[in-house]
């Protein structure tokens, strides 16, 4: 794609988290960035004029905005989401529906996932490390 440096439009999953509300602060700082497209499951406490937010059920995803750049950083723990079956919609099949609607839109977007978790090898045999570790093909990465 080819937009200029200064207007590059971009969308973030998982504004509300830990890392995504760094990454939102940091490309709502960026003038590179014309505009933010922010993908959530609940409001942001923050207001920008660049940051249009788009509450999102990520199981039945609408058509995503254009973006040059797409940024995936839903995550959740077992904790706060009280069960493996959703904990796994949240850092599995949450960023997997993002990844296949960036794909799937013309022109084609650069998608970027941005992770906080173990970096252990092999992983330990726990829901999260199950699901973080997990590759495209099926196979422990």
């Amino acid at each position: 794609m080819s937009t200029p440096i200064d207007q590059r439009k971009v969308l973030l999953a998982g504004a509300t988290g830990l890392v995504g509300g760094v990454m939102l602060q940091a490309l709502l700082a960026d003038p590179t960035v014309a505009q933010v497209h922010a993908l959530s499951r609940r409001p942001l406490r923050v207001r920008h004029p660049r940051l249009q937010v788009h509450i999102v059920n990520f199981s039945r995803l609408p058509a995503l905005p254009q973006a040059d750049e797409v940024y995936l950083a839903p995550g959740t723990t077992i904790k706060v989401a009280g069960s493996q079956a959703a904990f796994r919609a949240v850092d599995l099949e949450a960023n997997l529906a993002v990844t296949k609607a960036a794909f799937a839109a013309e022109p084609v977007a650069q998608v970027w996932s941005v992770r906080l978790a173990q970096t252990r090898s092999p992983p330990r045999s726990t829901a999260a490390s199950r699901v973080n570790w997990r590759t495209p093909s099926g196979r422990w990465g």
